[in-house]
């Protein structure tokens, strides 16, 4: 090997090696707040420029430090939102009640709104192949216990904001038509879903107005100009960020707080802070 070909070689390694640290452990501990407005029909006055914080995603286990959303959740309280709303998957399930006091301590400092604060289980919520209803019944007790009011296909009234939360996709318990059935489109609604590709299922009775999602953290790696890899999706366009749907429906996809494994490129982990707008 002559001197040039080893220089471009050990140039080429170096860049691997840099890149595969920079993924494992620097942006996957970037933190970034997207600012974004959020304008909702029949909105009441009072809640215009309110702060509505998204939280998606957390994945507490051991596959990753949990320490990172503890100290996530102490930066995000400095924002002092007004609503915060959880879109599921609050635990990475790998079958060790471990993870419920895991849990349990991440959960001691998690973000809560003045206004008041929801969640909803995603398909990890549910325990191993998304079906043990216990361990859905003991992560939604240990949100409880967090004084965050978890919707299972229920509503919560912030001051005149109707928020839907709908039950997860995957699990065992999921017809949201009976839930949107309820909605009225005179009053000011929001609609809390984990699975964007619920989008895409005929059980919306033409709600018109916004949905929050999480569940593809983005993909978690993205090469450049390129879509994600993998997405745990069956549309490929719900990757992350707002999505017409093209029927009175916008769509924001959270890129997740937490990972499945400690691994992003080009793509940060997210906890979105959402100014409400009265239209």
């Amino acid at each position: 090997m002559n001197r040039r070909k080893f220089i471009s070689k050990s140039l080429l390694a170096t860049a691997g090696v840099s890149l595969g640290f920079y993924s494992w452990q620097v942006e996957p501990c970037w933190l970034e707040f997207v600012k974004q407005d959020l304008p909702i029909k029949n909105l009441p006055s009072k809640l215009h420029n309110k702060v509505l914080m998204q939280l998606s995603d957390l994945h507490v286990g051991n596959r990753f430090d949990y320490n990172f959303l503890i100290d996530s959740f102490k930066k995000a309280k400095a924002y002092r939102p007004d609503i915060v709303v959880y879109t599921g998957d609050f635990v990475c399930w790998e079958n060790n009640p471990e993870q419920f006091e895991q849990l349990k301590i991440v959960m001691k400092e998690a973000v809560l709104g003045n206004l008041g604060t929801v969640a909803i289980l995603g398909n990890h919520d549910y325990g191993a192949e998304w079906k043990e209803e216990s361990v859905a019944d003991e992560v939604s007790k240990i949100l409880s216990d967090s004084e965050i009011n978890v919707l299972r296909d229920e509503k919560a009234d912030f001051s005149g904001l109707n928020i839907y939360g709908f039950e997860e996709l995957w699990g065992t318990n999921f017809h949201p038509e009976n839930l949107t059935k309820t909605i009225n489109p005179d009053e000011a609604n929001l609609v809390l879903c984990h699975n964007p590709d619920v989008c895409d299922l005929d059980v919306w009775n033409n709600y018109q107005g916004w949905i929050l999602s999480g569940h593809t953290h983005g993909g978690q790696a993205k090469p450049p100009f390129l879509p994600p890899l993998i997405l745990p999706v069956k549309n490929r366009k719900y990757t992350s960020g707002f999505i017409d749907l093209e029927d009175g429906r916008m769509l924001y996809i959270n890129r997740a707080l937490g990972h499945s494994y400690q691994v992003r490129f080009n793509c940060r982990p997210e906890i979105t802070l959402f100014t409400l707008i009265s239209i």
